[in-house]
């Protein structure tokens, strides 16, 4: 479930060792930026095969694959270009984004790790860094939710589970096993668009099956985690911007947070069940990738101009696009 562009922005402030020289001018890979989309395109289509419960590595299955391959990579594209339009908005150089395949589905079952982008050169003024940091977050929050709001009123008639579980027949739906957490943009969505006795909204443990909703609740959770206001995550750029220096005691409180509910997901397996059901030990992994990569504080850079109101404002958005989004136990196998 990791997306390596939730920390692609730590990756890209690094500053060049050996810089082009003078006159020689490099030209662009673009070929591998096509390369890693068409592997991405393919992973992803197995993805979507594996959530219909069909065989991923049969051929005659990718048509079903399709629309959630589609779908996925086109939350990624809205997300990274909303990064590299305001970079380039702002002159600042950056590449095209770079999609990650992953086809090992039982580590990744979502086909990719994400797409990245690099930008060629540091950043120095807070609003260039607010606005850089902010448009990825946005547009693909844009996406996922329109994708949210499409599924939810064009949901399938009951029996649709029946062609993926033949066996619901006799058994019914059950309510538990692995399940994604909602959040609560998706339970707002849901009680708004799909609360009537006519529609079947599926329970979490099975909404993976339906491509859009699937794919709306990955966009949110990757917006959510790069919302994370820490080190170099988008958040991180976004509370820089506005707080400068003071940003810090911010985020040194949100990795404590995380840290937190990383540890309330080991008491499980001390035979403690209070509070587990808060917590999930992925988060130590996750705390582990921000201090030794992505680091907690931003690195510090003077730029005294004010970023204005209008950005300010923009920082709210900010806040009310992670707190909708996020969710403290994103999967569960219960």
């Amino acid at each position: 479930m990791s997306d390596l562009s939730r920390y692609s922005e730590y990756l890209q402030q690094e500053p060049y060792t050996v810089p082009p020289q003078p006159g020689v001018k490099k030209s662009p890979r673009i070929w591998l930026n096509i390369l890693l989309f068409l592997f991405t395109f393919l992973t992803t289509i197995q993805a979507g095969v594996a959530w219909l419960n069909r065989d991923p590595n049969d051929f005659s299955n990718f048509s079903l694959g399709l629309t959630y391959s589609v779908l996925i990579l086109a939350f990624l594209t809205f997300h990274e270009f909303g990064h590299y339009f305001a970079a380039r908005v702002h002159k600042v150089k950056v590449t095209l984004p770079y999609y990650i395949p992953f086809p090992f589905l039982f580590l990744n079952p979502f086909g990719t790790m994400g797409a990245v982008i690099r930008i060629k050169e540091r950043i120095t003024s807070r609003k260039a860094l607010f606005d850089i940091g902010i448009a990825g977050p946005v547009a693909g929050f844009v996406a996922a939710t329109a994708m949210l709001i499409y599924g939810m009123t064009t949901l399938p008639p009951f029996e649709y589970i029946y062609n993926i579980h033949p066996e619901y027949q006799v058994t019914g739906v059950p309510t538990s096993g692995f399940s994604f957490g909602p959040n609560l943009l998706y339970w707002g969505l849901g009680k708004l668009l799909a609360d009537s006795p006519n529609v079947f909204l599926p329970p979490m443990n099975e909404m993976y099956h339906y491509p859009f909703l699937c794919v709306g609740w990955f966009g949110l959770l990757v917006t959510a985690l790069n919302l994370l206001p820490v080190g170099q995550l988008d958040g991180g750029h976004i509370i820089y911007a506005l707080f400068a220096n003071k940003s810090k005691y911010i985020a040194r409180t949100f990795f404590g947070v995380i840290l937190g509910m990383g540890l309330l997901g080991l008491l499980p397996f001390l035979g403690i069940t209070t509070l587990a059901e808060y917590g999930l030990l992925n988060w130590l992994i996750w705390a582990a990738v921000i201090f030794f990569l992505i680091r907690i504080d931003h690195p510090p850079f003077y730029d005294p101009e004010p970023i204005g109101t209008s950005r300010m404002l923009w920082g709210g958005f900010a806040l009310f696009m992670f707190i909708s989004s996020f969710t403290p136990v994103p999967v569960t196998n219960l």
